[in-house]
Order: structure tokens, then sequence, then C-alpha cells
């Protein structure tokens, strides 16, 4: 997947019988989280967040296509 570099910051927090995994993404600033179950191995949980990340990015990075390809519409008023 070519969407950044993949420097990540990564944040293990358990709550009660859950963890959630925080990831940052230093390139684009953007942040996703998981919740999985607190005995699920701390890779397993990473892998799944790391993969939530590179989702967000190719869909942030489509969304930016699709509006830049967009005309804006120049005349006034609105359009009923």
């Amino acid at each position: 997947m070519a969407v950044g570099k993949g420097e990540y910051i990564i944040e293990f927090v358990p709550v009660g019988n859950s963890m959630k995994v925080s990831v940052f993404d230093t390139e684009t600033l953007t942040e996703v989280s998981i919740v999985g179950p607190v005995k699920a191995s701390r890779l397993d949980l990473q892998k799944t967040a790391i993969q939530k990340m590179h989702y967000v990015l190719e869909k942030n990075k489509a969304e930016k296509i699709r509006a830049a390809q967009r005309e804006p519409n120049k005349k006034r008023g609105i359009i009923v």
C-alpha cells in the first residue's frame, strides 16, 4: 500500500476487559482507534489497527481526488 511512510505512534490502553489501541500517523496527522479483547496479543491488535489506518488513509486520499475533480459552481445564487 502506497500511503505514507508508515511511521506511526501506537498506544495501548486497557479498559476493563478490553484493550483500546490508538494509532497516529505522523505524516498526515490522522488518528484511528480500535477496541479488542485484553487477552488478544498486542501484535494482532497492532496489525488490525494499522490495517484500519491504511483503510482510512486510502479513503481520505480518494475523497480528496474526487473533490478536486468536481468543478465549483461559480454562478451566484442557488439552483432549485
